[in-house]
């Protein structure tokens, strides 16, 4: 595979991330996105335009820069590409890397307006070197760096003046969230630990959907819509083998950024129990 537009160090951090992955410390999520780009639809992506729209508050990202950290599947770029952004994509996994390369040949062959790099949002002087965003966009991505204080900190520094950061971390459930890094280890420990996690996991998060169902058709209700363009099956394995893992209650993220300028303006929680709370914080000029 070849890496396009990518920074001087993008060896080392292959490198880097396949000895982690050999290592059982990190989770192939490359892999796992390009599985499910292999599938993505038109539909998936109009829902991750609309959960942009929706959480940022502007239709009209004309103009507008946007660092996507941890790109993932690409979608979140292409999503702003489509917005009318100019997007720089970063992941620290060369799969992912090649997930947003394939996506910008399809929808946005030759674009000046679309960089994509493989970095890590922990190398200060890379971080650097890209200067600052109008919108920098990391949801679900900085809690699996292996140091999430670090990655938060650097990800602020990306910010412009009156510039937004969006983004989603782990929910703090203390006990349980210590039992689910167990699982997440465990997956990563080998091939038995994969096949154990991933049937059993699975199933708990099906029966966990037809229980919903259920219950949404007994109360005459109409099942939860599907957020954010994701995929169920894609969802779950991310979930169950996502390493490192760490987590963080709404309180401590409000606190950190606002003792470093920004000010809240958009806040989702899970209420307490499992996934992920969702921020959008503004920097405040002269901050």
């Amino acid at each position: 595979m070849k890496l396009s537009d990518q920074h001087g160090n993008a060896d080392a951090e292959v490198a880097n991330a396949r000895s982690e992955i050999a290592r059982g410390e990190r989770f192939e999520f490359g892999r796992n996105w390009q599985k499910y780009v292999r599938n993505l639809d038109e539909n998936q992506i109009d829902e991750a335009k609309e959960s942009l729209v929706s959480a940022l508050g502007d239709e009209n990202f004309g103009g507008k820069s946007f660092l996507d950290i941890g790109s993932g599947s690409g979608l979140f770029s292409l999503a702003a590409r489509q917005l009318g952004a100019r997007v720089h994509s970063v992941d620290y996994d060369e799969n992912s890397v090649d997930c947003a390369i394939q996506l910008r040949k399809k929808y946005f062959p030759d674009d000046e307006n679309w960089a994509i790099d493989c970095g890590s949002v922990l190398d200060v002087e890379y971080m650097e070197s890209l200067g600052k965003f109008d919108i920098v966009y990391s949801w679900g991505v900085l809690h699996q760096t292996g140091d999430m204080w670090s990655a938060l900190e650097i990800a602020g520094k990306s910010v412009a003046d009156d510039g937004k950061i969006f983004i989603s971390i782990y929910n703090d459930q203390n006990r349980t969230s210590d039992r689910w890094r167990r699982v997440k280890k465990f997956y990563n420990s080998g091939l038995t630990g994969r096949i154990i996690v991933t049937s059993v996991g699975v199933s708990y998060f099906a029966l966990k959907r037809v229980k919903g169902w259920i219950g949404a058709t007994l109360r005459r209700q109409a099942p939860k819509k599907r957020r954010r363009g994701m995929a169920f099956l894609s969802d779950a394995i991310d979930w169950l083998g996502g390493y490192p893992h760490e987590v963080a209650k709404p309180e401590a993220i409000f606190e950190f950024y606002r003792d470093r300028g920004f000010q809240l303006l958009h806040m989702t929680t899970v209420g307490g129990g499992l996934g992920c709370n969702e921020y959008v914080f503004q920097r405040v000029s002269g901050n």
